[in-house]
């Protein structure tokens, strides 16, 4: 979602030249228009983007230039990450509903085997007369992830960009990493993905993760493949509250894909927090508190055939 001298690859919804967008885009031709030479018709729906100056702005949807479909990266490429990107999470506690569309987008999109979430979501409860809350969890992808010290191979490792990934070629099933993840974020498998052939038959990607192999570990991977093309991450697209915030720490930027923010204005004035905060393991996954809910709790129950309630990580 930028112009064609700031590839939408190098951040998300960021470095647009929107100015001139902004001001006259109902009046004169698109820099889009000018490029392609065909006439673009505004749909009347607006989207808020961050701009280069930092302002909030909204542009037609018709005005955002897709960026097409890149090949995939080498796995000595994906180990290197986006050269000035620091790339960051926020969870808004207070959208949450337990609907787990973001487990199983995510489920979907890495070929996972069914009960084998990357993403789980657990309801909380902080003290005995506080209200429960339910809290969707990720890797936390740390700038001291304690599982890259461990790996005796250097198959858990952490690029430039923060995000910390898995080469599944290198990896021995040791599950040391496993050990040291103090939020237990990762899983092992046990047996083959059941996955069609054709996406067995594919190299495996550090940055999609796909496909799976049997005695090694995985993990959620922040979507490296879809952030080098400039799109989020599935669980943050497949969530209808957008309760999942992505973006770049160094723009100072995040959106649900509906709404953007700046993350430092965000986290300050929300009250944003990191979990297990004292072990120095510096997540880069936020957390906003679980206050004036969208939902009540109640609403994200499951129940079985017999009406009980349930809860399934």
């Amino acid at each position: 979602m930028s112009n064609e001298n700031n590839s939408r690859r190098e951040f998300l919804l960021t470095g647009l030249a929107a100015a001139g967008i902004a001001a006259g885009c109902s009046s004169k031709k698109s820099v889009f228009e000018e490029a392609s030479g065909d006439e673009v018709k505004a749909t009347g729906k607006l989207v808020k983007l961050l701009s280069v100056d930092g302002e909030v702005i909204e542009v037609d949807e018709a005005f955002l230039k897709p960026v097409p479909h890149l090949p995939p990266v080498s796995n000595s490429e994906a180990r290197v990450g986006i050269p000035g990107k620091k790339f960051v999470m926020v969870i808004d506690l207070s959208r949450c509903k337990n609907l787990k569309k973001c487990q199983s987008a995510c489920n979907h999109a890495h070929e996972l085997n069914p009960g084998q979430n990357w993403i789980k979501v657990y309801s909380m409860q902080d003290a005995e007369h506080t209200a429960p809350y339910w809290e969707p969890t990720t890797c936390m992808h740390c700038d001291e992830p304690p599982c890259v010290k461990v790996c005796p191979v250097d198959a858990t490792f952490k690029r430039q960009d923060g995000i910390v990934l898995i080469d599944s070629d290198r990896c021995i099933g040791c599950r040391f990493c496993m050990a040291a993840c103090p939020y237990s974020t990762r899983v092992f498998n046990w047996s083959a993905p059941d996955i069609p052939a054709e996406v067995a038959a594919q190299p495996y990607s550090c940055e999609s993760s796909v496909p799976q192999k049997k005695g090694t570990v995985g993990k959620c991977d922040f979507c490296a493949d879809m952030t080098r093309m400039g799109e989020l991450p599935h669980c943050v697209s497949a969530c209808p509250n957008g309760t999942f915030f992505f973006g770049d720490m160094n723009e100072d930027s995040v959106t649900n894909g509906s709404d953007t923010f700046r993350f430092s204005d965000l986290i300050r004035d929300k009250a944003g927090y990191r979990l297990m905060e004292d072990l120095g393991t510096k997540p880069s996954v936020y957390y906003l508190p679980p206050v004036n809910r969208n939902f009540p709790y109640g609403s994200g129950v499951e129940k079985d055939s017999t009406g009980h309630p349930v809860t399934i990580n």
